[in-house]
């Protein structure tokens, strides 16, 4: 019997990257604003809401499809 549903569980880069961030922030290793240290997680949805605009747009260049 094979498993054909796969899913995905994982934090991910973004994620661990703004966890690590976090805890460097709370133990005072970095010094930075709260806006970076909480960055890639807006990064990541900018980079999702930048894949959707360019798919939208192309569909609508493609005109309607009947």
């Amino acid at each position: 019997m094979s498993d054909s549903s796969k899913s995905s569980s994982g934090i991910g880069f973004s994620g661990l990257l703004t966890v690590a961030f976090i805890v460097l922030k709370l133990c005072n290793v970095i010094t930075w604003s709260w806006w970076w240290v909480l960055s890639p997680m807006c990064i990541s949805w900018a980079v999702f809401l930048v894949i959707l605009v360019v798919g939208l747009f192309i569909a609508h260049l493609s005109g309607p499809s009947f």
